[in-house]
Protein backbone atom coordinates (compact mmCIF):
# COMPACT_ATOMS: atom_id res chain seq x y z
CA UNK A 1 0.00 0.00 0.00
CA UNK A 2 2.74 2.45 0.98
CA UNK A 3 4.96 1.52 -1.96
CA UNK A 4 2.07 1.93 -4.41
CA UNK A 5 1.16 5.32 -2.96
CA UNK A 6 4.76 6.58 -3.08
CA UNK A 7 5.20 5.18 -6.60
CA UNK A 8 2.09 7.01 -7.78
CA UNK A 9 2.36 10.30 -5.82
CA UNK A 10 6.07 10.44 -4.96
CA UNK A 11 5.48 10.64 -1.19
CA UNK A 12 2.92 10.47 1.59
CA UNK A 13 1.51 13.70 2.98
CA UNK A 14 -1.35 12.32 5.05
CA UNK A 15 -3.33 9.17 5.65
CA UNK A 16 -6.66 8.06 7.03
CA UNK A 17 -6.69 4.67 8.71
CA UNK A 18 -10.24 3.37 8.82
CA UNK A 19 -11.18 -0.14 9.87
CA UNK A 20 -14.05 -1.55 11.84
CA UNK A 21 -16.10 -4.65 12.30
CA UNK A 22 -18.70 -5.29 14.96
CA UNK A 23 -19.27 -8.47 16.91
CA UNK A 24 -22.77 -9.64 17.79
CA UNK A 25 -24.26 -8.29 21.01
CA UNK A 26 -22.73 -10.69 23.52
CA UNK A 27 -22.16 -10.83 27.25
CA UNK A 28 -18.38 -10.52 27.73
CA UNK A 29 -18.27 -13.92 29.43
CA UNK A 30 -19.86 -15.54 26.36
CA UNK A 31 -17.64 -13.90 23.75
CA UNK A 32 -15.48 -16.51 22.05
CA UNK A 33 -11.73 -16.07 21.79
CA UNK A 34 -12.01 -16.23 17.99
CA UNK A 35 -14.68 -13.48 17.88
CA UNK A 36 -12.62 -11.29 20.20
CA UNK A 37 -9.43 -11.83 18.19
CA UNK A 38 -11.17 -11.10 14.88
CA UNK A 39 -12.45 -7.76 16.21
CA UNK A 40 -9.02 -6.85 17.64
CA UNK A 41 -7.19 -7.82 14.44
CA UNK A 42 -9.54 -5.78 12.25
CA UNK A 43 -10.14 -2.78 14.47
CA UNK A 44 -6.79 -2.07 16.11
CA UNK A 45 -4.05 -4.28 14.69
CA UNK A 46 -4.83 -3.06 11.17
CA UNK A 47 -4.62 0.58 12.33
CA UNK A 48 -1.30 -0.11 14.02
CA UNK A 49 0.11 -1.84 10.93
CA UNK A 50 -0.90 1.06 8.69
CA UNK A 51 0.65 3.57 11.08
CA UNK A 52 3.84 1.53 11.41
CA UNK A 53 4.56 1.67 7.68
CA UNK A 54 3.19 5.18 7.14
CA UNK A 55 5.48 6.49 9.88
CA UNK A 56 8.46 4.63 8.44
CA UNK A 57 7.81 6.33 5.10
CA UNK A 58 7.29 9.77 6.66
CA UNK A 59 10.56 9.34 8.60
CA UNK A 60 12.34 8.31 5.41
CA UNK A 61 10.96 11.37 3.59
CA UNK A 62 11.94 13.61 6.52
CA UNK A 63 8.75 15.59 5.91
CA UNK A 64 5.83 16.72 7.97
CA UNK A 65 2.54 14.89 7.65
CA UNK A 66 -0.74 13.95 9.26
CA UNK A 67 -2.30 10.66 10.22
CA UNK A 68 -5.94 10.33 11.22
CA UNK A 69 -7.14 7.10 12.79
CA UNK A 70 -10.77 6.06 12.91
CA UNK A 71 -11.94 5.16 16.38
CA UNK A 72 -15.63 5.45 17.24
CA UNK A 73 -18.00 6.82 19.81
CA UNK A 74 -17.30 3.30 21.13
CA UNK A 75 -13.78 4.51 21.95
CA UNK A 76 -15.24 7.11 24.30
CA UNK A 77 -18.06 5.24 26.04
CA UNK A 78 -19.09 1.72 26.92
CA UNK A 79 -22.22 -0.12 25.84
CA UNK A 80 -23.30 -3.41 27.39
CA UNK A 81 -22.84 -6.34 25.03
CA UNK A 82 -20.23 -4.58 22.91
CA UNK A 83 -17.08 -5.21 24.96
CA UNK A 84 -14.80 -6.38 22.13
CA UNK A 85 -15.72 -3.54 19.80
CA UNK A 86 -15.41 -0.89 22.49
CA UNK A 87 -12.12 -2.30 23.80
CA UNK A 88 -10.67 -2.17 20.28
CA UNK A 89 -11.84 1.39 19.68
CA UNK A 90 -10.55 2.54 23.09
CA UNK A 91 -7.26 0.95 22.02
CA UNK A 92 -7.19 3.02 18.84
CA UNK A 93 -7.36 6.16 20.98
CA UNK A 94 -4.51 4.98 23.22
CA UNK A 95 -2.42 4.16 20.16
CA UNK A 96 -3.24 7.56 18.65
CA UNK A 97 -2.41 9.58 21.75
CA UNK A 98 0.83 7.78 22.57
CA UNK A 99 2.02 7.91 18.95
CA UNK A 100 1.11 11.58 18.73
CA UNK A 101 3.46 12.27 21.63
CA UNK A 102 6.25 10.33 19.91
CA UNK A 103 5.94 12.15 16.58
CA UNK A 104 4.73 15.71 17.33
CA UNK A 105 8.28 17.07 17.55
CA UNK A 106 8.98 15.59 14.09
CA UNK A 107 6.11 17.55 12.55
CA UNK A 108 3.86 14.52 12.18
CA UNK A 109 0.38 15.14 13.57
CA UNK A 110 -1.60 12.10 14.68
CA UNK A 111 -5.26 12.42 15.65
CA UNK A 112 -8.44 10.38 15.63
CA UNK A 113 -12.05 10.80 14.65
CA UNK A 114 -14.78 9.15 16.69
CA UNK A 115 -17.77 8.68 14.42
CA UNK A 116 -21.17 8.00 15.89
CA UNK A 117 -23.85 6.06 14.08
CA UNK A 118 -23.00 6.56 10.42
CA UNK A 119 -25.00 5.42 7.40
CA UNK A 120 -22.60 2.64 6.38
CA UNK A 121 -23.06 -1.01 5.41
CA UNK A 122 -22.00 -2.10 8.94
CA UNK A 123 -24.69 0.08 10.53
CA UNK A 124 -27.20 -1.09 7.91
CA UNK A 125 -26.53 -4.68 8.96
CA UNK A 126 -26.94 -3.71 12.61
CA UNK A 127 -30.26 -1.99 11.86
CA UNK A 128 -31.49 -5.08 10.00
CA UNK A 129 -30.20 -7.67 12.49
CA UNK A 130 -30.42 -5.81 15.82
CA UNK A 131 -33.43 -3.57 15.32
CA UNK A 132 -34.32 -3.04 18.99
CA UNK A 133 -30.73 -2.34 20.05
CA UNK A 134 -30.28 0.17 17.22
CA UNK A 135 -33.58 1.92 18.00
CA UNK A 136 -32.40 2.26 21.60
CA UNK A 137 -29.02 3.68 20.47
CA UNK A 138 -30.71 6.17 18.14
CA UNK A 139 -32.75 7.51 21.08
CA UNK A 140 -29.44 8.72 22.52
CA UNK A 141 -28.49 10.75 19.43
CA UNK A 142 -29.63 14.33 20.11
CA UNK A 143 -29.59 15.26 16.41
CA UNK A 144 -31.99 12.36 15.80
CA UNK A 145 -30.54 10.89 12.61
CA UNK A 146 -27.73 8.83 11.15
CA UNK A 147 -24.70 10.75 9.92
CA UNK A 148 -23.60 10.75 6.31
CA UNK A 149 -20.08 9.43 5.64
CA UNK A 150 -19.24 12.84 4.13
CA UNK A 151 -19.76 14.43 7.55
CA UNK A 152 -16.92 12.33 8.95
CA UNK A 153 -14.80 12.82 5.82
CA UNK A 154 -14.94 16.60 6.22
CA UNK A 155 -13.44 16.35 9.72
CA UNK A 156 -10.73 13.97 8.48
CA UNK A 157 -9.96 16.42 5.66
CA UNK A 158 -9.67 19.26 8.16
CA UNK A 159 -7.35 17.23 10.41
CA UNK A 160 -5.10 16.49 7.42
CA UNK A 161 -5.01 20.11 6.26
CA UNK A 162 -3.08 23.23 7.17
CA UNK A 163 -5.92 24.69 9.27
CA UNK A 164 -5.34 22.14 12.04
CA UNK A 165 -1.55 22.22 12.42
CA UNK A 166 -1.77 22.78 16.20
CA UNK A 167 -4.12 19.83 16.80
CA UNK A 168 -2.16 16.88 18.17
CA UNK A 169 -3.39 13.63 19.74
CA UNK A 170 -7.04 14.57 19.80
CA UNK A 171 -10.15 12.41 19.50
CA UNK A 172 -12.75 14.45 17.61
CA UNK A 173 -16.32 13.22 18.05
CA UNK A 174 -18.57 13.26 14.98
CA UNK A 175 -21.56 11.72 16.69
CA UNK A 176 -24.59 14.02 16.56
CA UNK A 177 -24.14 14.81 20.24
CA UNK A 178 -24.21 11.21 21.51
CA UNK A 179 -21.17 11.54 23.81
CA UNK A 180 -22.09 14.91 25.38
CA UNK A 181 -24.93 13.47 27.43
Amino acid sequence: MIDTTVEHFGKIDFSYNNAGIQSPITDVSQLSIDEYQEVMDNNIKSIWLCMKYELQQLNKQKTKGAIVNCSSLGGLVGIAGRSAYHASKHGVLGLTKSSALEYASKGIRINAVCPGIIDTPMVGDMINNEKEAMEELMQDVPIGRLAKPEEVASVVYWLCGTESTYVIGQAISVDGGYTIK
